[in-house]
């Protein structure tokens, strides 16, 4: 966690209930970053929800431990800050750490989503990632800025009610970015910073529990910021476009993560009313979608890269 003031930015670490010797390490070792201890670990959401409770600043930079910073990536994203107003959130460019031409899984060059609650990101479509080549060095409106590297500015932060915590980890980001836009705020991605992700630090990619939280916060997404008049059309689609992946997995031998889509539907379900409920306030239908299927534009018209759809 990253906080800037006028003049300096103060390093902060929020721990979440952990149970090894990091935060004596950092005592030790880095006396000058500041230490919040959760009392439970509630996940990326509540974590930083409760973490950040004890911070105030103007802009919070939401930052995780596997990223590496590079110099000066801070000075071009503040300065969008400051000459917008309207700016809620950004992010910088993320590179893959481990192949450092490539943009990262995580978030690549800022955020999109398609009619039926799918992500993707210029840069990254499902698992095909391109290699940066200044495509994305300029400052551009996305739909969501990634929780990896997550600058927001903190009125608006916490006037949209900060992460939902129900997510527990994955998509609250894209969740809140969403919100943001139907308050009217505006998402960038400011291409002339650039941070490098190792991805997977608290979640495997092969994580059957990664694939829960991902299907079902999707979907959680998709009935809290649509109107409800769309809801049963774009959920009965996810079941169908769902079942195929199910299938693909099963082909595959990945059983575990077959039993992980049925699961994230069962608790989407057993959820429902709940995230019904809170959608009274993000009836408003924001912009920046990509309104046809990125499925169908991925798998079917074969498009891997941003630039193609």
């Amino acid at each position: 966690m990253v906080t800037h003031s006028e003049a300096f930015a103060d390093l902060y670490v929020v721990d979440n209930a952990s149970t090894d010797a990091s935060v004596s390490f950092i005592q030790q070792n880095f006396p000058q970053v500041k230490i919040i201890k959760n009392s439970s670990n509630g996940g990326y959401a509540k974590g930083y929800n409760e973490g950040l409770k004890h911070i105030k600043a103007d802009l919070f930079v939401c930052l995780n431990s596997d990223v590496e910073v590079t110099p000066n990536w801070l000075s071009p994203v503040i300065a969008q800050f400051e000459n917008s107003p309207q700016l809620a959130a950004a992010q910088p460019k993320i590179r893959d750490y481990r192949n450092r031409e490539y943009f990262e899984y995580a978030g690549a060059a800022g955020g999109y989503i398609d009619r039926y609650g799918y992500p993707f990101c210029r840069g990254r479509i499902f698992n095909s990632l391109e290699k940066d080549t200044g495509q994305y060095d300029g400052i551009e409106d996305v739909f969501w800025a990634s929780g990896a590297c997550l600058f927001v500015r903190s009125d608006a932060f916490w006037k949209a009610g900060g992460f939902d915590t129900d997510y527990f980890a994955h998509q609250e980001e894209i969740d809140l970015c969403w919100r943001l836009h139907n308050m009217g705020y505006k998402t960038v991605c400011v291409g002339s910073s650039v941070v490098y992700h190792l991805g997977g630090g608290t979640l495997k990619n092969t994580s059957p529990k990664k694939t829960f939280l991902n299907f079902r916060n999707s979907l959680f997404n998709l009935v809290k910021n649509t109107p409800p008049s769309q809801h049963f059309q774009i959920i009965l689609t996810r079941m169908l476009l769902d079942a195929v992946a199910g299938i693909q997995f099963l082909v595959t031998f990945k059983f575990l993560h077959f039993v992980a889509i049925l699961k994230a539907h069962l608790s989407f379900y057993m959820h429902f009313s709940r995230m019904s409920q809170k959608s009274e306030n993000s009836l408003k239908k924001s912009g920046f979608f990509y309104c046809k299927s990125i499925v169908f534009s991925y798998f079917v018209r074969n498009i891997k890269a941003f630039n193609k759809l």
